[in-house]
């Protein structure tokens, strides 16, 4: 399947599916836990039922932390007519105050992501001409490269904290990584072996259940859609258990979902899109395909508080 790097500006051309809407008993969710999303080159929260929409500040790619106080994410300031610089930032929901990292020594930083006990956030950048994967405390200081780029290498995509802390997990459409504090490769499994005639893009997401055993992916599948208007792969979650290293598929062909994330270890929220429809929603389903509800319309790049204990 021929790979295609695809740019993290949010002018996804992936539609979606109609399908049959059931409504989840909302009993098993915490009231008081918020979804972080894009909209229109701006940060939203809503509460986890996609009620009380509320616009945090101007940027994209919104990561939430694990209490739900912050929000890590990338700022996107013109810089000429054809140039923009872009910082990792982070807003602090209750009053709206926003840190931006200028002191990290790179003009293009991308895709926020903070461990379990939101101290540090990983994120990508390019001081030069490769992609470096680095840490920084989350107060913007202690800034250290993680795994550098190497020129001719692919570059390592979608970078998670594993729960521990203690080590990250990346892709580069090819493989998916495992890689520990020390920038050494601890695993690595081929994607096509574990999801056969399934890749990912640069663009694809990959996430971690919250008791650190499964990994959720953003699979492009070469399966034909079925569609007039599909230009694109047949986008499909699946979950990986990380020590069966087995990979279970939870959106089926009719489901195109992509973009997912946790909301505990039973359940997840992702992006699709109706067939008759311009616009992603956020929706709600649990992982054996069961209790499936749009939550929020008009929204793009998830993420969601860590679940109660």
């Amino acid at each position: 399947m021929k790979k295609t790097i695809l740019v993290r500006a949010r002018n996804s051309f992936r539609a979606g599916v109609a399908f049959a809407l059931a409504a989840s008993p909302v009993s098993v969710f915490s009231s008081d836990r918020q979804i972080a999303f894009e909209r229109d080159q701006a940060v939203w929260i809503a509460n986890l039922d996609g009620a009380g929409e509320k616009k945090i500040a101007d940027g994209i790619f919104p990561a939430i932390s694990p209490d739900g106080t912050r929000i890590a994410f990338n700022t996107t300031e013109k810089t000429s007519d054809t140039t923009y610089a872009r910082h990792i930032a982070v807003v602090d929901v209750a009053t709206g105050k926003i840190n931006v990292f200028k002191d990290i020594p790179s003009d293009n930083s991308y895709y926020p992501s903070w461990t379990a006990d939101g101290k540090q956030i990983l994120f990508t950048t390019r001081p030069h001409e490769v992609w470096d994967l680095a840490v920084v405390n989350s107060d913007g200081t202690n800034f250290h490269v993680l795994k550098p780029g190497v020129e001719g290498e692919v570059t390592r995509y979608s970078p998670i904290w594993a729960r521990d802390g203690k080590s990250v997990f990346c892709e580069d459409m090819s493989k998916i990584y495992q890689i520990g504090l020390d920038g050494k490769v601890r695993a690595q499994w081929t994607i096509d072996d574990i999801v056969p005639d399934g890749d990912m893009s640069g663009d694809g997401r990959i996430d971690v259940s919250p008791d650190g055993k499964r990994l959720l992916l953003s699979i492009d599948m070469a399966e034909g859609s079925g569609r007039t208007n599909w230009d694109g792969p047949l986008p499909a979650l699946w979950t990986f258990d990380l020590e069966s290293k087995k990979a279970t598929r939870i959106t089926p062909k009719k489901l195109f979902g992509w973009d997912g994330v946790w909301l505990d270890n039973d359940n997840v929220l992702f992006l699709s899109r109706d067939a008759d429809e311009n616009e992603d929603s956020i929706y709600r389903m649990s992982i054996d395909g069961k209790n499936l509800k749009r939550l929020i319309k008009n929204a793009r790049f998830p993420s969601v508080g860590a679940p109660s204990a």
